[in-house]
């Protein structure tokens, strides 16, 4: 049984999580596939002698497609700039591969304009194409990474690349953001499926693959006329945060962090990446973006990389006395390039040139910066190509989704299917049966293709919006329709027995998580639907009527699914299957003579959890449900090891060291919430970064309570719709649920200074909808208190969640908002288990 390489090789080495730091031997040098060209660095020389500071910077700045104009392009002559996720030109969702084009060809074209800025350096466009050129309407979408690392085969994760790489080019852009190489440690984790394992030997072995299937080969194809500049991201350590906290904190010790989470590094910049993307997480407390001894002592001084370093979606802004718009500590530390997206851009433009003015970035940290970014641009072709619209690629509408790109993602579908469970050989079916198909992800191209799906989030999406794409019903009704079968959808399951006029033969239910990406997908455990086991019902429902129950799992991570596993018959992990959906039946199914068209081929890339707390992240107290390397065949002899043809657990007890209280705000904000006041009215938000602070109808400041500034005072003056709110410092949504199943209560001090004239509100928030989040006024409350006097209010969680809101996507947990006179105090703002009953306001079942 395989817990995890990664850990084996640490203990052979006799390493230990001692929390060692600048292990410098730990790391290799690198023989780079890409040599250091003399004429490329003269010319790069040349080019940047003629530089002006003000271009300098401007190369190390990357906005984004929404906050500039071309006649921005033409002024300031950025290095780059990109689209984030669910961004489009002209905020255009459907925006034609010609439009994309369009852009593309307007702000090169502005980029070498040195009519205004002097600077005829042509710039470049990065977008995170992630699974497919996943922004654009109609392309090939392919599996995500966790079923990409199902399937084991390094040679179609190139193809994969490669073709991505046309489609991105059809559209005039030059790089891509990938590959992700994070080795993911705790599924809990909201990125888990960007990742192709837990074990850094696949990780390793695909980085190298993606990057020669996006840039090709030294001396044979590199950055030929089909290829664009690859990312290896993000650099380092974001798949071992504590507790899979999304941005969160790494504390591995050095060889573990190069061991388990730098192994994609070893191979993606031996194969010749030029670029790498800095992480938004800390390794022992430090963002990593401004982390001068892993960028630049480690990953460019002992690495050898000679490309340069772009941060991650102000990234920067999260470094210890930085914000998004001036940040010399990431320059210095050796980030090379912002992204800066909002129209923070502009002040990080004039601060970052200033302080390379007044010495706080010092010259010669500008130019290496720059220099490495020449040398990409010129190992690119960037300065000797044509313009994007004149590229060999360029406005050819049949990359777009090409056939040939879409029987790849075909064949990764079927790679990528683990089975888990094949109870007496169910599968594969005949097709000549009557087929029932139920399931929300039956018929739902949007859901079966997760997070990064046109939009960033994945969600919004209907099947008309992935033209030549097909769902899983769509595949499954092809095949057995057309082999003397029939197939009855019911996507919801409502009713199944009264909605066919004959009992199927058997049933494949389609179902699992629903899209999300980074932040939004961080959950407190594994358990599916906890809390709302509607697919469960739907299994039992059916399998209660004699119906053989074959469960497609859409997932981006191993789930605790026990009781769903034990309602099936047949249990498949799909993983994230992408925009060609109808080659599952191809595996699902024989053909009409009973043949097997594609057996199941799939391995788990990630162990399966026993429980919902059970993680990659250290050696197992147990034994994972299925271990890593898993996966049933059609094979007989491996059937005879179906070891899920057994009554599984469905209950669990959440460890003793799971939290019981969590704690908001005591004496300073507890992460990962930050403060801010907010004018209801236009949604202005101003965050907190001083002891008083004052925005028009509220006014704050700290206080005394217990000890020193550990408490707050407000002061509402009546002309406002004006709140104080706590939100996620990455604005992500939070699972909360936990707490709620705690029967915990919102607790906090208060202090009644100065009467109010009308209701103060206090205020819960959700993202699962525009009406998501609670309100309950707080003035019944207040007016039985005694004024100059501390007290303790609690409200049970229960109040809020009847009146709608839903702790799984929890962004605001605590607010207090007017628009009259009114002052108070409050401290110690935290949510405390056990404490629903006792609450000042209890709202009991």
């Amino acid at each position: 049984m395989r817990y995890t390489l990664a850990l084996l090789i640490s203990t052979s080495m006799g390493l230990h999580a001692t929390n060692s730091y600048s292990d410098i031997n730990v790391w290799p040098t690198l023989n780079l596939e890409i040599k250091r060209d003399p004429a490329i660095e003269e010319r790069a020389q040349s080019i940047l002698n003629t530089m002006t500071l003000e271009q300098k910077v401007a190369q190390m700045i990357q906005p984004e497609i929404r906050d500039i104009s071309v006649e921005d392009m033409r002024r300031y002559g950025f290095g780059s700039y990109l689209n984030g996720g669910g961004s489009f030109p002209n905020a255009n969702k459907y925006a034609t591969p010609q439009e994309w084009l369009n852009l593309a060809e307007s702000m090169y074209q502005a980029s070498i304009d040195d009519s205004l800025d002097g600077s005829s350096i042509p710039t470049m466009w990065g977008t995170d194409a992630v699974h497919g050129h996943n922004n654009v309407i109609g392309a090939t979408l392919f599996p995500h990474n966790i079923g990409l690392g199902a399937a084991h085969n390094p040679e179609l994760v190139e193809k994969i690349a490669a073709a991505t790489a046309k489609e991105v080019l059809a559209t005039g852009i030059e790089w891509i953001f990938a590959p992700t190489v994070a080795t993911v440690r705790d599924d809990r984790w909201g990125r888990t499926y960007e990742g192709y394992s837990e074990d850094p030997e696949i990780v390793k072995l695909y980085a190298e693959a993606v990057v020669h299937g996006l840039q090709g080969r030294a001396k044979h194809n590199f950055m030929a006329d089909d290829k664009v500049i690859s990312t290896v991201k993000h650099f380092i350590g974001d798949g071992g945060t504590v507790k899979g906290d999304d941005q969160g904190d790494n504390i591995d010790d050095e060889a573990e962090l190069f061991n388990i989470h730098g192994q994609g590094y070893v191979t993606g910049l031996s194969a010749g990446a030029q670029t790498v993307m800095a992480s938004f997480n800390s390794w022992h407390g430090k963002k990593i973006h401004g982390h001068q001894y892993l960028l630049t002592q480690v990953l460019k001084d002992k690495m050898g990389f000679d490309g340069f370093v772009v941060g991650d979606w102000s990234g920067h802004g999260q470094i210890q006395g930085c914000s998004n718009e001036s940040c010399p500590q990431a320059i210095n530390a050796g980030l090379d390039m912002f992204m800066s997206p909002t129209q923070a851009w502009k002040p990080l433009y004039e601060n970052t040139l200033a302080q390379a003015r007044s010495g706080d970035i010092p010259i010669s940290r500008i130019n290496d910066a720059v220099t490495r970014i020449l040398r990409v641009k010129l190992r690119a072709g960037l300065f000797d190509k044509p313009s994007p619209a004149n590229r060999p690629l360029s406005a050819n509408s049949k990359l777009i989704g090409a056939q040939a790109h879409r029987d790849i993602a075909a064949q990764a579908v079927r790679e990528s299917l683990v089975l888990l469970k094949n109870q007496n050989q169910l599968l594969p079916l005949s097709p000549k049966q009557h087929v029932l198909v139920a399931g929300d992800g039956a018929d739902n191209i949007g859901k079966q293709s997760g997070g990064w799906t046109i939009t960033w989030q994945g969600t919004g999406n209907t099947n008309e919006d992935f033209p030549g794409g097909s769902s899983i019903y769509q595949g499954i009704r092809q095949h057995v329709e057309s082999a003397g079968g029939k197939v009855t959808l019911i996507p919801n399951g409502e009713n199944p027995k009264d909605t066919w006029s004959e009992k199927p033969d058997v049933a494949i239910v389609v179902f699992g998580e629903d899209p999300y990406a980074e932040g939004h997908g961080d959950r407190e455990n594994l358990e599916y639907q906890r809390g709302n086991k509607r697919d469960l019902l739907l299994l039992r429902k059916l399998k209660s009527q004699g119906i053989p129950v074959v469960s497609v799992f859409l997932s981006g991570r191993p789930m605790w699914v026990n009781p769903e596993i034990n309602a099936s018959n047949a249990f498949v992990a799909a993983w994230l299957p992408g925009s060609e959906g109808a080659a599952v039946s191809d595996v699902l199914f024989t053909d009409a003579t009973g043949k097997i068209i594609a057996p199941f081929t799939g391995k788990l890339s990630f162990s399966w959890p026993n429980s919902p707390y059970q993680i990659a992240n250290k050696p197992y107290a147990e034994p994972p449900l299925l271990p890593y390397g898993f996966g049933l065949s059609y094979d007989s002899e491996q059937n005879q090891k179906d070891v899920l043809n057994r009554v599984l657990n469905e209950h669990f007890e959440a460890p003793q060291t799971a939290p019981t209280n969590r704690v908001l705000y005591q004496a300073k904000m507890h992460s990962p919430w930050l403060m801010w006041l907010i004018d209801n009215k236009t949604g202005q938000r101003t965050a907190v970064t001083t002891s008083i602070q004052n925005i028009a109808g509220l006014e704050f400041k700290n206080i005394d309570k217990t000890v020193q500034e550990d408490a707050l005072q407000l002061t509402f003056d009546g002309k406002a719709d004006v709140s104080l709110a706590f939100i996620s410092k990455s604005q992500f949504r939070e699972d909360l649920r936990a707490d709620l199943e705690r029967q915990s209560a919102l607790t906090f001090s208060i202090n009644l200074l100065s009467p109010f004239s009308g209701p103060l509100l206090l205020n819960m928030q959700c993202d699962a909808g525009e009406q998501c989040g609670a309100s309950i006024d707080l003035s019944p409350l207040l007016n039985t208190l005694p004024r100059q006097q501390w007290q303790t209010l609690s409200i049970d969680l229960r109040c809020f969640e009847k009146q709608g809101m839903q702790f799984t996507h929890t962004v605001m947990p605590f607010s207090l908002s007017s628009q009259h006179q009114g002052q108070i105090g409050i401290a110690d703002v935290q949510i405390v288990s056990k404490e629903a009953e006792k609450a000042t306001l209890s709202c009991s079942v």
